[in-house]
């Protein structure tokens, strides 16, 4: 039996940001990770989809993406190189609520999910890297164990055109027909990046509107401006079986799930295999002691949510105090152009009955964007009626994601749309933007 101060499950985001920070804080750590290091995102997701979304041609992307991955990799294997953190490369089974056995996986088709539908998809690695049945104890255990591919239940999914994000990127033939079921995120990002690299791509999406977490007026706009370019939408359209479809491959992209296990009933926590692990404000199941941050709680699934909840939950082991405003998360979607936002939309103000302004800027009437050619954007800032404060800020155009951030940055500050239009920004910038919807 191994003690150490912090047990950690999954090398993702979250996890190896808890660990480095601990580590950093002055704990001992163990990290379990049955795959590659850096998790989903690293390796089968935000990272790789981004070199597709940065290349000119399939080809590219895919060379780049071999060069990329490998890279940020070694990164995070510097990272969990501290001196106080023992890197496990086997998967953590819970025995009872303080204690795991590492246990060796299986080899997998692929780094950290296998992509055709129907394969394994809860990580694993090659057998014999690790210590086997091995015990580790800790006071505190942090679950990162992500998410996992959601399948709607429809007929044919074991149509060999059928696969997921992973097996998407790891085709090594432009497909000429691909049709995407759902118009999330993933299905959005990769839908741009295919039509760019010249594949015909369809989108059903079972919803009127697709992006459901941006601004309906948005997320319009970004679709239409889509269509324009060539890609086809069937929206309000619900799928009843694969077979029927007409393309050369089929992308699922109807979400993610938590990955929870069964070992997780040991430990004795809240958990549902829909919903995830239950916890608290500073992410803390229902056992003391044992956290759970990133996909696995379902609260907010995006790889930086992970990481500040690690810092979270690892200053609550250290009983120390932080400002991080949870409530404050933007989020980007890299399609082209890319869209991005944070606080609630138009229709959630109404909803709310919450009195405020919308105010709007254009894309169009930026000197920088015009000059880079990327005229088409539509930037909403939402204000409160009752004391001028920055509520929400929802984009689309390039470099959406950057301004957001800025936006995000002074609600965590309580900022009001006064003080924004008395802050200089330079000239000529696409943050110009952001003064102008202020000014409006």
């Amino acid at each position: 039996m191994t003690t150490t101060d912090l047990i950690i499950i999954g090398a993702g985001p979250g996890g190896y940001r808890a660990a480095e920070y601990a580590a950093k804080k002055g704990l001992k750590v163990a990290i379990f990770e049955g795959a590659e290091v850096g998790g989903t995102c690293l390796n089968v997701g935000c990272i790789p989809t981004k070199t597709y979304v940065h290349s000119t041609t399939f080809e590219e992307a895919r060379e780049r993406m071999a060069t990329v991955v490998p890279q940020l990799r070694a990164g995070v294997e510097g990272i969990l190189s501290h001196p106080n953190i023992t890197l496990v490369r086997e998967k953590a089974v819970f025995v009872d609520a303080h204690t795991v056995n590492a246990q060796p996986l299986p080899s997998l088709v692929g780094n950290c999910e296998a992509g055709a539908i129907g394969e394994r998809s809860d990580g694993g690695t090659k057998s014999g890297q690790g210590v086997g049945s091995v015990s580790y104890t800790a006071p505190n255990i942090i679950i990162a164990t992500g998410s996992a591919t959601k399948l709607i239940p429809v007929e044919g999914l074991d149509d060999p055109r059928v696969v997921d994000s992973t097996g998407l990127l790891q085709l090594d033939t432009l497909p000429k027909r691909l049709c995407i079921i759902g118009a999330g995120v993933i299905g959005m990002e990769f839908a741009s990046v295919f039509h760019r690299f010249g594949s015909e791509v369809t989108v059903i999406e079972f919803l009127k509107e697709c992006l459901p977490a941006l601004d309906s007026d948005i997320a319009k706009r970004l679709r239409k401006y889509l269509e324009k370019q060539g890609i086809t939408f069937k929206m309000k359209t619900a799928v009843q079986n694969l077979h029927d479809i007409d393309a050369d491959v089929i992308l699922m992209a109807t979400g993610r799930k938590p990955r929870v296990q069964d070992d997780f009933a040991l430990a004795g926590f809240e958990y549902d295999e829909r919903k995830g692990i239950a916890v608290n404000e500073n992410f803390e199941t229902t056992v003391k002691g044992i956290y759970a941050i990133g996909d696995v709680n379902g609260r907010q699934m995006l790889a930086h949510a992970a990481e500040m909840q690690a810092v979270r939950a690892v200053n609550h082991i250290l009983g120390e105090a932080d400002g991080i405003r949870f409530d404050i998360m933007p989020a980007a979607i890299f399609t082209e152009p890319e869209a991005a936002c944070v606080g609630p939309t138009d229709d959630q103000l109404k909803e709310q009955g919450i009195p405020y302004v919308c105010k709007k800027a254009f894309w169009r009437a930026n000197g920088k964007a015009l000059a880079m050619n990327e005229g088409e954007g539509l930037l909403k800032l939402f204000v409160s009626q009752a004391d001028d404060r920055i509520l929400g800020c929802h984009a689309y155009g390039a470099h959406s994601a950057d301004i957001v951030q800025e936006v995000s940055a002074l609600m965590c500050r309580d900022t009001t749309v006064g003080q924004l239009r008395d802050i200089v920004h330079i000239h000529p910038t696409l943050g110009e933007i952001l003064l102008a919807a202020a000014e409006a």
